[in-house]
């Protein structure tokens, strides 16, 4: 008959400890200098820093108003610009 083993079926780790890398997936960059990479962009590219002029709240947005969502549902407007001079 088959002996079992006393060991369960696990992946070997090297003695290092350290999984191995998948060697498919390669940095396309790697031989330029570091000025020359591409860097990633900012997660802050999209936003900007705006004061509410409703409650004086400074937040980030991307929205194309100033107003804050408070102020916003509690129905608050911008001052409209005098376009007829």
């Amino acid at each position: 008959m088959d002996k079992q083993k006393d060991k369960p079926d696990t992946p070997e780790t090297p003695a290092s400890g350290k999984l191995p890398m998948c060697t498919c997936v390669k940095d396309p960059f790697l031989d330029l200098p570091p000025e020359l990479r591409p860097s990633a962009k900012s997660t802050l590219s999209a936003l900007r820093k705006v004061t509410c002029p409703g409650c004086g709240l400074v937040y980030w947005t991307n929205r194309k108003t100033d107003l804050c969502i408070d102020c916003e549902k509690k129905g608050a407007r911008l001052p409209e610009a005098n376009t007829n001079q």
